[in-house]
């Protein structure tokens, strides 16, 4: 049922797409050649002659949406995925545009009509096109989305889900699920092998039976998803429950129990087909990391120029409060374990460490001159460490780097 449910949800949104790209094409042409907001400068093209055009636009349309994956009908997408898919898709669609139509003229089109320029259409028709199918793309998706939430919402047509596994990972699970009814599932319980105390009515969800069981409750409950979300001690289960639970057709999905690794920077590999979790992952790299440090070394630069002059003004207040150095150093610790100093104006007395050693700042910090304690009031103590941007040592956005005296406590504490 939720097979045929999904066939006629994608056979509505391929129709919806051709026609509404039929629909677009055409309105670019009314803003390009009959609205009068650009002026015609080449001749005004007879509209039998983007007409020609509109099975094309009803083909493309779908194929650009299906190459970015339009299709794949997922309940967790957010709108932003929406609109960039969309907007890629309308993207693949003008280009398949662009070269159909003209290796038909070229090759296809008897001599007489490739002379009349048959098919022929303005670039800026095509601009405008993209522009409009983009809109109306994204907001059939819209209201589509609002429509079926609102159904969920009111519990109709709601999938129903199973979850393998009632510890921590699998009550993170239903939690997520229950806290999102717009997503449209309904969860009719838990399987596990721990069967006593606590396990039984979290959040009044029953435990169903053992994992052994999974096949028998998903048959008798009428089971649409099976989440499957047990810890890797467990991993010789998971295989069997995925095993007898596939057999009955119910849509298995795996959560992978990560709870005691940090996975905010994992990133999916595929080892020549075989899926690797990376859970050291850099988070920007190629183009992004480019992109990132191109920004990085324009802002710096541009923040340490505006700050020359009030730089001058605090450095010389600084040394006139205390003697010594208007600039203090400190070793820190950044990217892949790399120490460098980091520069800032000095708020303390050049002594104030050698009875303490390394602590905490605090923000009244007694240790702190007069005009240390204004310039951290406002921030401006940090400043020079723009210069250890333009350098390279740190980012504009970036965790913070910490000291080494620090990071030796941390990585023992704190593992990862």
């Amino acid at each position: 049922m939720v097979r045929r449910h999904n066939r006629l949800l994608v056979t509505f949104h391929v129709a919806t797409d051709a026609l509404l790209g039929m629909v677009a094409f055409l309105l670019a042409y009314v803003i390009r050649f009959d609205s009068g907001l650009i002026p015609v400068t080449r001749g005004y093209p007879p509209i039998d002659q983007y007409l020609n055009i509109l099975p094309f636009v009803a083909i493309v349309v779908p194929l650009g949406f299906h190459l970015q994956g339009l299709y794949r009908l997922r309940r967790g997408r957010s709108r932003i995925d929406d609109f960039f898919n969309v907007l890629v898709g309308s993207i693949f669609a003008v280009v398949l545009g662009v070269v159909s139509t003209l290796y038909f003229q070229a090759y296809y089109l008897p001599d007489e009509l490739k002379d009349r320029g048959a098919y022929e259409v303005s670039q800026l028709v095509w601009g405008l096109f993209l522009v409009c199918n983009i809109a109306l793309g994204y907001l059939s998706r819209k209201f589509i989305r609002e429509a079926l939430e609102r159904r969920w919402i009111a519990g109709v047509g709601l999938r129903r889900v199973l979850i393998a596994g009632a510890g921590d990972l699998g009550r993170m699970v239903a939690d997520k699920i229950l806290e999102h009814r717009e997503l449209g599932y309904q969860i009719v319980g838990f399987v596990d092998d721990r069967a006593g105390g606590d396990h039984l009515g979290y959040r009044g969800l029953p435990l169903l039976g053992s994992l052994g069981e999974a096949a028998e409750v998903a048959a008798r409950e009428k089971v649409d998803h099976l989440y499957v979300a047990l810890p890797l001690e467990e991993h010789m289960k998971l295989l069997d429950v995925v095993e007898s639970t596939s057999r009955e057709g119910v849509d298995v999905k795996v959560v992978p129990d990560l709870l005691q690794f940090i996975a905010l920077r994992a990133r999916l590999e595929d080892l020549d087909g075989v899926p690797v979790i990376n859970l050291n992952d850099v988070p920007l790299q190629g183009v992004n990391a480019f992109v990132k440090r191109a920004l990085d070394i324009a802002i710096s630069f541009v923040a340490l120029a505006i700050m020359f002059i009030p730089g001058l003004i605090i450095a010389w207040l600084i040394k006139r409060g205390s003697p010594g150095p208007a600039f203090y150093h400190q070793e820190r610790m950044g990217l892949d374990g790399k120490q460098f100093s980091v520069y800032k104006f000095r708020t303390m007395p050049v002594t104030a460490e050698e009875g303490t050693g390394p602590v905490w700042a605090d923000e009244d910090d007694p240790r702190c001159t007069p005009i240390g304690r204004w310039l951290r009031r406002h921030d401006l103590d940090e400043w020079p460490q723009f210069w250890n941007v333009l350098r390279g040592d740190m980012s504009i956005v970036g965790p913070r780097p910490e000291r080494p005296f620090f990071v030796e406590q941390f990585k023992h504490r704190i593992p990862q």
